[in-house]
């Protein structure tokens, strides 16, 4: 046989790109790419000098769109995995389908058939699957497994090569995970993939948000990858030792997001969320150990080997909605392991992922105190004091934003009324200051690791919120909640909630742009790189673009080695490349719908590939809702 140059420049390339994890160098195996999510590919053929020139290859139309009778639109977030020379993607109906890589033709499709006339909190979306190939498959069936959590709380898998469920997994391919303590149908459900490490796959779920005060719980299980047995539950809320049965009265604290984990020392980092209900924590008192963290586990056992809490006793809801990003960072000029965790708030910590304490300073720094009858917050919160903020967290009714002297004087007038307008400003009766926002911060689009500059990419929304608290004997009688906020009485507490964002009469947001950007962030020397506003807002309010720039971001980059960054996640339909280096946009492609999912990258045929699923969000109703999978590449 014959080799040329390329040949063996690509084998060679390849098995120097084998990383920690065994991934190859054209593949893409996890959501994050590798398990410990650093969404870090090799690629190189896409570069900065050529892809400008990158050109659709292939659309791919699932079919999967809500009708407007089911009551809830559909979203796409589902990001790709490319395993073995095939392509294997989620629907909003939980349908797991196979694709050819370079065509885009679907290969088979598995229907679980959740029922989709039901209410699920966050729409009809889900984020991916996880795959694992068993090492002690001796038959042809079931040699490669991708396991998906569904909407309607069931853990399936079915087989790589034809998409029909793994007989011995469970009953038929399925597992329930209906077994936690209070489970509501559709309260509880699932919309990010599991993680597979050590033939074990792991499992969080997702729990609406400030229905009750006592919410399902919100239980990690780890199953035996081939047979479904399961091998262990951990809980992250436990009642506080003094505290009475009667005056604890929560749940949630769950990891609705993606999971990482590091094969090597054996653990999953589990992102929890808030525990119920979000904004009033007088049944619930105490830290609320381990909710608003991330969590060490044996993944053999399901053991805390260790935690670091980003939120003491949250009360804005202000989740570890990030995947934890483990990789290797410089600090003082040695390669470090690092775990690094962001949240809402839009800070980044970054731990040691032997013990969990900080490899970067975090101090514990006095905030604001609450004034409701029955709530005590925490007197600190954890601040990293090496790096700064990667959105603002306070604003004055001098810094008001508005278009216009009205406008703005409309928004001081705002700030000026509320009890507080500074981060960890506690939720009161007059009304107070989120900032950043439920949406803002570091959401679930999280974040990649620049191997190369050895910064993290970010992509990051601005979007302060104001929350008002109400008796709930008032609410919906003389107090029905502020105009177009979101409202809910959250049972069993004493106090409602309604919240929305801050915005002018104009409809814009009271705090100055950018609304969305994406940002490097140097955590060696303890800066920003660059920072560049990201997407548009003017699909929803023309020629916004020319006095705001930025957008709500819901989904989050990619980097390669050819020197770029892949974003979508912008309400814009618009799918755009930066360059690693500065933050220039080099190249952006029209979309059929806007793009709320991570991209993914590999090389098929001799040919790197770019992937993003256009579908819109399930949670905006201005939005075309759509169902394309979109692939360019070069010429």
């Amino acid at each position: 046989m014959l080799l040329n140059t390329r040949t063996i420049l690509l084998a060679a390339a390849g098995a120097a790109a084998l990383t920690a994890w065994g991934a190859r160098a054209d593949e893409w195996g996890s959501y994050g790419r590798d398990p410990g999510g650093t969404r870090f590919s090799p690629l190189t053929q896409i570069t900065t000098a050529n892809v400008g020139q990158l050109k659709p290859a292939w659309t791919f139309h699932t079919g999967d769109i809500a009708d407007d009778k089911s009551g809830q639109r559909t979203g796409f977030e589902t990001t790709p995995l490319f395993i073995d020379g095939r392509l294997y993607l989620t629907t909003g109906f939980n349908r797991i389908i196979g694709l050819d890589p370079t065509t885009g033709k679907q290969l088979w499709a598995y229907d679980p058939q959740i029922d989709r006339a039901s209410r699920y909190g966050d729409g009809l979306i889900n984020r991916g699957v996880a795959a694992w190939r068993d090492p002690g498959a001796n038959r042809p069936a079931c040699q490669l497994r991708l396991y998906e959590a569904t909407l309607d709380a069931r853990l399936v898998s079915v087989d790589a090569a034809t998409g029909k469920p793994c007989a011995d997994f469970g009953q038929a391919g399925v597992v329930s995970l209906r077994d936690v303590a209070r489970y509501r149908p559709g309260t509880y459900h699932m919309t990010s993939p599991p993680i597979v490490i050590d033939g074990v796959v792991v499992v969080g779920s997702a729990i609406d948000d400030n229905g009750l005060a006592e919410m399902p719980s919100g239980a990690v299980r780890g199953y035996d990858a081939r047979t479904g047995r399961k091998l262990w539950t951990w809980e992250p809320l436990e009642r506080p030792k003094g505290v009475a049965a009667a005056n604890w009265k929560t749940g949630a604290g769950n990891a609705w997001t993606v999971l990482s984990g590091d094969p090597a020392r054996h653990v999953v980092y589990v992102p929890t969320g808030s525990a119920s209900p979000d904004y009033w924590g007088g049944l619930r008192p105490g830290d609320n150990r381990w909710a608003n963290s991330v969590v060490a586990l044996d993944v053999k056992t399901g053991r805390l080997k260790w935690g670091f809490q980003l939120v003491h006793h949250d009360l804005w809801d202000y989740d570890t909605a990030v995947a934890p990003l483990a990789t290797r960072i410089t600090l003082k000029g040695r390669a470090t392991p690092a775990v690094i965790a962001g949240n809402k708030t839009g800070m980044a910590y970054v731990l040691d992922p032997a013990t969990g304490k900080p490899l970067l300073p975090v101090e514990e720094r006095p905030v604001p105190q609450s004034t409701l009858a029955g709530e005590k917050s925490s007197p600190t919160q954890p601040f990293p004091t090496a790096t700064p903020p990667l959105v603002p967290q306070s604003l004055s009714p001098a810094d008001a934003f508005g278009l216009g002297a009205a406008d703005k004087k409309s928004c001081a007038e705002a700030l000026a009324k509320l009890s507080g307008t500074s981060m960890f400003s506690p939720p009161s009766e007059a009304g107070s200051l989120a900032i950043p926002g439920n949406v803002g911060g570091i959401n679930w689009s999280g974040f990649a690791w620049d191997r190369a500059h050895g910064r993290l990419i970010v992509s990051v929304t601005n979007l302060p919120a104001k929350v008002r608290m109400i008796p709930a004997d008032k609410f919906g009688k003389s107090d029905k909640g502020d105009l177009r906020a979101e409202s809910t009485l959250q049972r069993g507490t004493p106090w409602a909630l309604s919240r929305a964002p801050l915005l002018s009469p104009m409809g814009l947001p009271c705090i100055a742009p950018a609304y969305g950007e994406l940002v490097a962030l140097d955590l060696d020397a303890g800066k920003i790189a660059w920072r560049t506003p990201l997407g548009s807002m003017e699909e929803f309010a023309p020629g916004i673009g020319r006095i705001a720039k930025g957008s709500v971001v819901l989904g989050g980059p990619i980097v390669t080695a050819g020197g770029l960054i892949f974003q979508g996640g912008t309400l814009d339909r618009t799918f755009r490349a930066f360059s690693a280096e500065t933050g220039q946009e080099l190249w952006t492609a029209a979309l059929p719908a806007s793009a709320h999912a991570t991209p993914m990258t590999y090389e098929a045929g001799g040919r790197q590939y770019v992937v993003i699923a256009a579908g819109g969000s399930a949670k905006i109703s201005e939005e075309k809702q759509g169902d394309a999978v979109v692939a360019y590449a070069l010429p």
